[in-house]
């Protein structure tokens, strides 16, 4: 049955099923996630921004490492770049927030 609503548009699915998909459980958690995944896309991708601007281009090995960061850590990290200075400062910060790098 999941590989054939895989295959379905929403309304198609609806009429199948007989019922709204939008009031299901399963479609509001889904619709949460989605919205959380694109909230912390968006927050890493300011927080790289703006230590770009900090401190200079933040290299792959760390832009992917901000990437992966949580939304509380997102939001640690944006308050802490305020601080920094120097590339440096970002190491550390990570090195002190997350296990080792």
């Amino acid at each position: 049955m999941v590989y054939k609503l895989t295959n379905l548009s929403r309304q198609e699915v609806d009429a199948m099923l007989g019922l709204q998909l939008a009031d299901t459980r399963v479609y509001r958690e889904a619709k949460e996630e989605g919205r959380e995944e694109g909230r912390q896309e968006g927050e890493s991708a300011l927080i790289l921004r703006l230590l770009s601007r900090r401190i200079g281009e933040v290299t792959p090995e760390r832009r992917s490492q901000i990437q992966a960061l949580s939304i509380n850590q997102l939001e640690a990290l944006g308050e802490a770049l305020l601080d920094f200075t120097q590339p440096e400062d970002l190491e550390e910060w990570l090195r002190s927030h997350l296990s080792p790098l």
